[in-house]
């Protein structure tokens, strides 16, 4: 006889809000973990009073009322507004690109010469874009591309964007107005106290255990739940049967300073190619913090291997005819929901991973 009615693999926002709703609903719950800590990629470790977003940056955004609803249950958001800049062998712009880049980059002053700046560049673009790098051109024009995407891109996939697929950038945001709010969301913020406490609400009174890898005895883990809701990598459930998928992996080092302020915002991207990093990221600004002294991180892309962390799946085609084989076998499974950035090979907004996690749980408990 099972002991649980849900096993949950992962403890990321997917798994912690089903595990939330199931116990709600009185389903017995076992959420395990294969990291030292809960909340997946949105942990937060506190040091010297701040809170580290320790595997990147991460800001809370969505249009949907009912999802912003939800998140305020647990925790208190601040009103944290993202506005990155973008460093360009020490020439600064402001993100996304906005009548600031513009001038910034060129001089002009209107959104009539911003715009014609563009099209007159954007024109070099005659047929339909072929990879990443046309498709670039042809919506934002040379200059923005060299500088602010070119050498950024590169290094966050590890190839030249002319190996790239154009849909990768489907559209990029342009905006002929004063304004450096990268969202165009109307609800944003980060939460106060940090991500953690969001987590530990929503697992309150549910059974967890750490350090317990789902992947290396399955048939035993299966054993104690009546189902198992999985959101790690969709390959590695199923031993790489087919093949690997492919994943960018990140590296982060994180430095003290003994000073008040670094860089005088959260998040700098640095868009050249020569720079090893792509982004640095000081994490009091996510909480306007005043203390007297700072942490930064730098991202450095990495190739993934198996067994490293996967963080952005690679989805041109081949990867993704890759999934879908594997989404195949997925529906085969009995009594396994998967589920999540992982568990799906998609790339999730916070927000959509809170709204698809409700989804499951209205279907699977209503």
């Amino acid at each position: 006889m099972s002991i649980y009615d849900y096993l949950i693999v992962g403890s990321g926002l997917f798994g912690s809000v089903f595990a939330h709703e199931a116990n709600n609903k009185g389903k017995r719950c076992l959420v395990i973990e294969r990291r030292n800590h809960l909340g997946g990629n949105v942990y937060c470790q506190n040091r010297d009073d701040i809170n580290i977003h320790f595997y990147g940056g991460h800001i809370f955004h969505t249009n949907a009322p009912d999802i912003w609803e939800y998140v305020n249950q647990f925790v208190v958001f601040n009103q944290y507004i993202n506005s990155p800049i973008a460093n360009y062998k020490g020439e600064l712009y402001n993100l996304p690109f906005n009548m600031n880049t513009f001038h910034e980059m060129w001089g002009v002053i209107t959104p009539r010469e911003a715009k014609r700046k563009i099209a007159k560049q954007r024109a070099l673009i005659t047929h339909e874009p072929q990879n990443l790098e046309e498709q670039a051109i042809h919506l934002v024009g040379t200059d923005i591309y060299e500088k602010l995407i070119k050498g950024y891109t590169e290094k966050q996939w590890g190839r030249k964007c002319t190996e790239l697929p154009a849909f990768i950038i489907k559209r990029l945001p342009v905006r002929y107005t004063y304004d450096n709010n990268y969202f165009n969301d109307r609800y944003q913020g980060v939460p106060i106290g940090g991500y953690n406490v969001l987590i530990n609400h929503l697992l309150e009174g549910i059974d967890v255990r750490l350090n317990c890898d789902f992947n290396t005895n399955q048939e035993a883990w299966r054993d104690i739940a009546d189902k198992v809701i999985y959101t790690g990598t969709i390959d590695e459930y199923f031993h790489y049967c087919l093949g690997e998928l492919e994943y960018r992996g990140l590296r982060f080092e994180t430095e003290k300073y003994n000073i008040d302020n670094y860089q005088g915002v959260a998040a700098v991207n640095y868009t050249d190619a020569e720079t090893p990093y792509t982004r640095i990221i000081e994490h009091k600004h996510f909480e306007f913090g005043t203390q007297s002294v700072t942490y930064i991180t730098k991202e450095y892309p990495v190739f993934w291997k198996r067994g490293d962390e996967a963080y952005y799946p690679i989805n041109d085609e081949k990867n993704q005819n890759l999934y879908q084989q594997y989404l195949i076998k997925a529906k085969q499974e009995k009594n396994v929901i998967f589920g999540g950035r992982l568990g799906e090979y998609k790339y999730y907004d916070m927000d959509k991973v809170i709204q698809s996690a409700l989804h499951l749980t209205e279907k699977e408990l209503s």
